[in-house]
């Protein structure tokens, strides 16, 4: 997994599909881009040092930005 700093990260539904969280990439200490990440959540704004797990996946800010 590699990510950028305006990526966006899922926590994807374990029962169900959809996303069960969601937030945004503000910083990523590894220069190739390796997690973990800080990630600012969206339903709490919180700001947290995230390790992904299997059920986490990244939408690039191209396609976070993209219509539709």
């Amino acid at each position: 997994m590699k990510a950028s700093v305006g990526d966006r990260i899922d926590i994807l539904r374990h029962d169900e599909h959809g996303v069960f969280r969601d937030g945004k990439i503000i910083e990523v200490p590894d220069p190739r881009g390796e997690p973990p990440y800080y990630v600012r959540w969206s339903d709490n704004g919180h700001v947290s040092l995230f390790f992904p797990g299997p059920d986490a996946r990244v939408r690039h800010y191209e396609e976070s930005a993209a219509p539709g």
